[in-house]
């Protein structure tokens, strides 16, 4: 059935809210839709071994889903939120697939290389690395951002990419793929997402540098941009008055769901994208990344 996206999910204004940082998925208003429901699989992802970063929410829980539906085996490293994290491993054992939940700090070198070497030995082997984690703070002058908050939004953003890349390229084979999460923020920067925003640059220019470090390896290397998206970022890190009007800047005038950006996960990671490598691939809802 043919249907308007301008109306595929809520639009503005959102329920007044706010939540202390990182979110809670059960408390936003309306509740994300990651496929739970939506999401049918094609056998796309048979058999193959994932990696997901931040996947206990939002968009990782989304590419999560829809991997497990695709048939991939998943291992998922997560920050703190037990609750969210047992939900997103039982849509993935629901599916029939097997799913290795991970309590992990990425911004250390150390526990990625554990990462690496527990999908390696639970999932046997490594086909696709997915690095979605993020953290992200609103400030409304430089003079707010403390070094902590710098160097957390890019240990978090960008060294924890860096590292788990670092581990995982050694063992994976021709085919494999690495699909990370940049943002519309890499080419529109949002001024009071000042770190975030530059994290975000960095991550669109590491993929099209490691895309080409690697492609003889037969390794593809790319990233989705997402623009304003539903997940509990937004009520963690943002105003209630932003919230309250996230994403009406956009022409289809509605943030993305989680479950909208999924199909594009599961494109670049299966053999279908096998000539695309290097791409940063907008999800933005019209915004245009200039």
């Amino acid at each position: 059935m043919i249907t308007d996206p301008k109306n595929d999910a809520p639009r503005p204004p959102h329920p007044r809210q706010q939540q202390e940082m990182p979110g809670e998925t059960s408390a936003m208003r309306p509740r994300p839709d990651h496929g739970e429901e939506s999401y049918k699989g094609s056998g796309r992802l048979r058999d193959r071994k994932a990696i997901i970063t931040g996947a206990d929410s939002g968009i990782g829980r989304a590419v999560a889903i829809a991997f497990a539906r695709e048939g991939a085996d998943i291992l998922f490293a997560y920050c703190e939120e037990d609750a969210d994290a047992e939900e997103t491993a039982d849509w993935i054992r629901k599916a029939g697939r097997k799913a290795v939940p991970v309590r992990s700090d990425i911004k250390d070198p150390k526990q990625c290389e554990r990462l690496i070497d527990q999908a390696a030995e639970q999932l046997g082997g490594i086909d696709i690395l997915v690095n979605n984690a993020a953290h992200q703070a609103t400030f409304t002058s430089i003079e707010e951002i403390t070094d902590e908050e710098w160097d957390v939004t890019f240990r978090t953003n960008v060294y924890g990419m860096f590292y788990l890349c670092r581990a995982a390229i050694p063992q994976m084979k021709p085919g494999s793929a690495i699909i990370n999460t940049s943002s519309i923020n890499a080419k529109d920067p949002s001024p009071e997402l000042l770190a975030y925003a530059t994290t975000k640059g960095a991550i669109a220019n590491f993929t099209a540098g490691l895309a080409g470090l690697v492609a003889e390896k037969g390794i593809r290397v790319n990233a989705v941009a997402p623009g304003p998206i539903w997940t509990p970022l937004i009520p963690s890190t943002m105003p209630a008055d932003h919230v309250e009007k996230f994403g009406a800047n956009t022409p289809l005038g509605r943030p993305g769901q989680p479950a909208e950006l999924a199909p594009i996960y599961v494109m670049l990671a299966s053999h279908e994208s096998s000539y695309v490598t290097g791409a940063l691939v907008p999800v933005t809802g019209g915004r245009p990344m200039l």
